[in-house]
Order: structure tokens, then C-alpha cells, then sequence
């Protein structure tokens, strides 16, 4: 063996260690912590190449250095394909995880609750609050515009939308967040509809929507729901008006004060239960699932009226003259 052959076989083995090395210093650094000491959102663009995301984990200090990533990729393709969205970094989280849960666009899911008994108004400010969200409702057009696009007939969306938590991810419109609650009242008012009790004085599923509402704005006991349902459904059928004020409220709009006046309860607006007959044209909220089944299952009771107690519940009377008693003293005091 010449000396030439053996320094090339001397050389061959240094790269052939080098490489090694490498290779096992990369799988070694893949299941290391990252350098963060803060939760950190990661924005990635739709076409940003792997090497141009491995340059941002090293701006944002998640990596000190990008050499070895960008190595181990050649060896792991199956991490090289990333996708587009914003992701939350977690300290202690390894650059392996990082990798993963990028490459299968396991984007940050921000999350929005909508209470049960808030507006269609309140929801869409509540919407307007968050910068995540990108906002396309910014009119009454696109308003109209985005129910038509659901199939909404009714010109006042009010009840239509389901009151729960929705998950999102970065610069989902309102448009979005607002069709899955759309579709999920859809859902949820078509199983309490068909499994409704018998002989309940509801045309349709869209007026048993309107006593959920109502029944929703006046407790926010759920287990006062179905005694309340009850109230209501035996006044339709004495053909008595509901005499609700929270329908007096709505349609009271931007002129409500916080208080009801007799003007108030005189004035007929289509929402004031006092002045018409059955039920108001709309919802006059956005009812949630025990309201829902409350308006399709209402106990059997002979109560024709119901007074506040000033802690939360109701009493409930037959008569007028029990109710007359129970107005004196819960809410005269005398």
C-alpha cells in the first residue's frame, strides 16, 4: 500500500467520523428543550421555505443556531413540508416537537365564549374585540350579505346563533366563527324540535325558538327553566298575553335605560308582550340548551304568573290574587 492510498484511506475515515458526529450531534440537539423562558407565537406565511423558517425560530430566540435543523431535515424530508398558520412555542417544548407539530399544522386554537342570553349586537362587539379575528362585518350590508350566504331569511338574526365556547385559529373572520354557531343552533333547535312534548301551541320551531329566548332572559336558573316554560305555555293556551318584561326591553333598543317605565309598558311596539297578543315577531336573545328544553318540555303546572324574590329565583302563583300578595312583598316589601 503506497502512501498516497493511505492517506486517502486516512482522510476517507476523518470525513467518514465527521459525518458521523454530525449525524449523531443532530439527533442528539432534535430532542433538546428550545431557549425560550416565554410562551412565543410563531407566524408562518404560506410559501415560506424551511430555510427561511428556521432563520425566524432564530430571530425569536427559540434556536441559537439554525446549522443543525436545517441537517437534520435532510435526513428527516418528512419535516421539510411546513404549513401556514401561527403556532404557540412553549418553553421546554423540544425542537422535535416544534417540528411536528408544524409540519402537521397543528396551528394555536384561541378560543371565544358567547353566554347564553347575550345579543346578536353584543356578539358582534364582542367579535370586533378580538385582533385575532379578521373582521369582515363592519356594515349592515355585510351583515345581510353574510345571512343570506347562510340561508337566513329573517331579516333580524336575533336567537339564531348558538351561545357556546368556538375554537379559531389565527385571522379566522367573524363570518366563520359565527357559521359553526349558526350551524350548531340549527342543530341543536332541530333534536329539541323533534322530541318535543305533544300538544304545544307552537306553529314552528322558529316561535318554539322565540320562548327560548324569553325564557332564557327571564332566569338565569336553569333549573327555573321548564316552570317558567310552564307559565308562558299556559298563558298561550288561555289565550292571556305573557306580559314578559325582557321583550319590553328589546324593543326598547338603544332607549333603555335600566329601568321600565309605565310609558314604557304602554307603548305597543311589536315586542311589548303587553300590548300584543302571543309572542313577539323575533327572539330576543340567543337562547342556550336548557332554555331549548324547556320551551319544548315545560312542566305541568297550573301557575299563570311568577314574581322575582330579589336573590335570584322566582315565586310562582296561580291566581292573580297570590301573585298580587307575592309583588307586595318581594318586590314592594310590604
Amino acid at each position: 500500500m503506497t502512501r498516497l492510498t493511505k492517506i486517502t484511506i486516512a482522510g476517507f475515515f476523518i470525513v467518514c467520523m465527521f459525518f458521523i458526529a454530525l449525524v449523531a450531534v443532530t439527533y442528539l440537539k432534535i430532542n433538546d428543550t428550545n431557549l425560550l423562558v416565554k410562551e412565543t407565537f410563531i407566524t408562518i406565511e404560506p410559501g415560506t421555505t424551511f430555510n427561511r423558517f428556521t432563520k425566524k425560530l432564530q430571530n425569536n430566540g427559540v434556536v441559537a443556531t439554525r446549522f443543525w435543523l436545517r441537517n437534520y431535515i435532510r435526513l428527516n424530508n418528512q419535516y421539510a413540508q411546513i404549513k401556514a398558520g401561527t403556532y404557540l412555542i412553549k418553553p421546554g417544548q423540544s425542537y422535535r416537537s416544534i417540528l411536528s407539530m408544524i409540519a402537521q399544522g397543528d396551528e394555536h386554537q384561541y378560543f371565544i365564549t358567547f353566554v347564553e342570553g347575550s345579543t346578536f349586537k353584543q356578539w358582534l362587539a364582542q367579535l370586533k374585540e378580538r385582533s385575532e379575528i379578521t373582521q369582515r362585518l363592519q356594515s349592515p350590508e355585510s351583515i345581510s350579505q353574510m345571512l343570506e350566504s347562510f340561508g337566513i331569511k329573517q331579516a333580524n338574526p336575533e336567537g339564531l346563533f348558538f351561545p357556546d365556547t368556538y375554537a379559531f385559529t389565527y385571522k379566522t373572520t367573524d363570518i366563520e366563527v359565527l357559521k359553526k354557531a349558526y350551524l350548531k343552533m340549527k342543530q341543536q333547535l332541530d333534536i329539541a324540535w323533534n322530541t318535543r312534548a305533544i300538544g304545544l301551541p307552537y306553529e314552528n320551531a322558529y316561535q318554539a325558538l322565540i320562548m327560548a329566548s324569553i325564557i332564557e332572559k327571564e332566569s338565569g336558573q336553569f333549573s327555573e327553566h321548564r316552570r317558567i316554560s310552564s307559565v308562558f305555555i299556559n298563558r298561550l293556551n288561555e289565550n292571556m298575553r305573557l306580559q314578559t318584561d325582557p321583550t319590553v326591553i328589546y324593543g326598547l333598543g338603544e332607549r333603555y335605560q335600566g329601568d321600565i317605565k309605565r310609558k314604557h309598558l304602554r307603548e305597543k311596539t311589536p315586542y311589548n308582550t303587553y300590548r300584543i297578543n302571543g309572542l313577539p315577531p323575533t327572539p330576543i336573545a340567543m337562547p342556550g340548551l336548557s332554555a331549548l328544553e324547556a320551551a319544548m318540555h315545560p312542566e305541568e303546572t297550573d301557575y299563570f304568573y311568577f314574581v322575582s324574590n330579589g336573590q335570584g329565583k322566582h315565586i310562582f302563583s296561580t291566581t292573580l290574587a297570590e301573585h298580587n300578595k307575592a309583588v307586595a312583598k318581594y318586590q314592594l316589601g310590604k
